[in-house]
């Protein structure tokens, strides 16, 4: 496994969502067309599944997806996303779902495969968590505001946080957004 596509073994297979994205799932509506990308086990598929959501469950370890071939409303595919151009061209979601994953080049793909009234809940590996573990390969962690510099002028910012946060397995740096599409100008309840 490259670094670019590290996941911590406990949170790759942990089945508890990531506390960012369910503080903001509510953002996704409840009929939404979700990508999980880098999903591992699909802790997240499972969440906007179980809230009614359409959810598309992509990694590239199909081990990894089998659990979810029984769970209603996720379809999985095992997709390589960082050799060839991307897979999911021409497909649109109401939402997209990243978590300990960064692959750059796929951001721009990542933004014209949402909706414009869509969600982005983001978070991973940010500078600095070189110091408390992998990834620590600088081309594998986000720079200072880099979030925010990806969806500048493309997208409502709701949240953003960067900094150090407790984890299962020790301390890490991260960064995080939950971003909305500029055609939901109808003001958004704070949590």
């Amino acid at each position: 496994m490259s670094e670019s596509s590290f996941r911590p073994v406990a949170n790759h297979g942990a089945l508890s969502p990531s506390p960012w994205i369910v503080r903001f799932a509510h953002l996704v509506a409840a009929d939404a067309r979700v990508l999980d990308l880098a999903c591992g086990n699909g802790r997240h598929a499972r969440l906007f599944a179980d809230r009614g959501c359409s959810v598309l469950a992509v990694d590239r370890d199909a081990e990894a997806i089998a659990s979810l071939a029984t769970v209603p409303g996720v379809e999985t595919a095992a997709l390589d996303l960082e050799s060839g151009p991307w897979p999911l061209a021409g497909e649109r979601f109401g939402a997209i779902v990243v978590t300990n994953y960064l692959h750059r080049p796929l951001l721009p793909d990542l933004l014209a495969a949402l909706r414009e009234n869509g969600v982005l809940l983001y978070e991973t590996f940010a500078r600095g968590n070189e110091a408390y573990g992998r990834p620590s390969n600088p081309a594998f962690l986000l720079e200072r505001g880099e979030l925010l510099r990806i969806v500048k002028g493309r997208l409502d910012v709701v949240a953003f946080e960067e900094g150090i946060v407790s984890r299962e397995g020790g301390l890490a740096v991260v960064q995080r957004i939950a971003a909305v599409g500029g055609a939901r100008q109808q003001a958004r309840p704070l949590t």
